[in-house]
């Protein structure tokens, strides 16, 4: 699966947003800076997430935008569904009935396509967003310390 940049940009973005979750609204500026990504595009992206219900935006003097639930309870799925559409890197007419294929019932190919498509679904639906922040502290933090042996040496 070839995701876009709104996939890719929007899902640090949103990691970013959810690492300061508890701290206040997080301004599209200062997501701008940390992920060196352009603050028209990331207004997009947003809109995106704010009409799938994944962030809220807050108005006014230190306004801007927190989670509308808690990153625990928020997947990687539900984040690229918002920003791609479907996570799907197969689109098979023989699970789509609003699609045509003239050969749906004999394909032997559509049990490959129906596969992929259920691993990458429960891969991105099995990765929360707290999760990931979790390991990425943990393996600064680990980085951290490793570098502090060496200098101590």
């Amino acid at each position: 699966m070839k995701l876009s940049t709104k996939g890719r940009y929007g899902l640090r973005a949103f990691i970013d947003l959810a690492e300061y979750e508890g701290v206040g609204p997080v301004s599209i500026s200062s997501i701008s800076e940390r992920q060196d990504i352009s603050e028209r595009y990331l207004e997009q992206l947003m809109a995106k997430m704010k009409k799938a219900g994944l962030v809220k935006s807050v108005r006014g003097a230190g306004g801007g935008y927190i989670l509308a639930r808690k990153a625990s309870e928020i997947s990687v799925g539900d984040v690229l569904r918002a920003l791609e559409g479907s996570v799907e890197p197969v689109t098979c007419a023989a699970f789509h009935p609003e699609e045509t294929c003239t050969v749906k019932d004999r394909c032997v190919a559509k049990h490959v396509w129906q596969k992929v498509n259920e691993s990458v679904t429960a891969t991105v639906d099995g990765i929360m967003i707290d999760t990931l922040i979790k390991e990425t502290n943990q393996k600064e933090t680990n980085q951290k310390e490793e570098n502090q042996k060496k200098y101590r040496m």
